[in-house]
């Protein structure tokens, strides 16, 4: 029997953790991954950070496999299709408490010792009514999170 990836299981705790505290759930994405469905005009150096909270977009889909939403980028409504593998982070915008996952093969059974590439958009980068969002302060700050084995 094949044990299956975390990853899901955090990715919505985390979910779950930012909605109970009133904080923005945000996700990070390799947008260049097999089969991710976003909008190419808001990636940023192949990446492009997502609010995921209820107040910003229609929930259809977080189950172990993907994660999948409607929602509303320069007032146009996307359909955003993001397969688990393709999820590199979920925090809180407020105070950057979350995740980042690291790099794994056969679907997250079988980590390796690399860390995620990780790059947040740079402060100029366009957000469009909280769903698109920049997380960084001005000055970078070492990150508080840690890699989940």
């Amino acid at each position: 029997m094949e044990i299956g990836s975390t990853k899901p299981y955090l990715l919505r705790a985390i979910f779950e953790w930012a909605e109970d505290n009133g904080f923005t759930a945000q996700v990070l994405v390799n947008a260049e991954a097999l089969a991710v469905e976003v909008p190419r005009g808001h990636v940023v150096d192949g990446q492009i950070v997502l609010n995921i909270s209820s107040g910003a977009v229609q929930l259809h889909v977080m189950d172990n496999e993907c994660l999948s939403f409607s929602a509303r980028f320069s007032g146009v409504e996307e359909d955003i299709f993001l397969p688990m593998q393709s999820i590199l982070a979920i925090f809180a915008r407020e105070n950057s408490q979350g995740i980042f996952f690291e790099e794994s093969d056969n679907n997250g059974t079988d980590p390796s010792n690399k860390l995620a590439s990780v790059k947040k958009p740079d402060s100029s980068s366009k957000s469009n009514k909280g769903n698109v969002a920049n997380t960084g302060a001005d000055k970078p700050k070492k990150s508080h999170l840690k890699i989940i084995k």
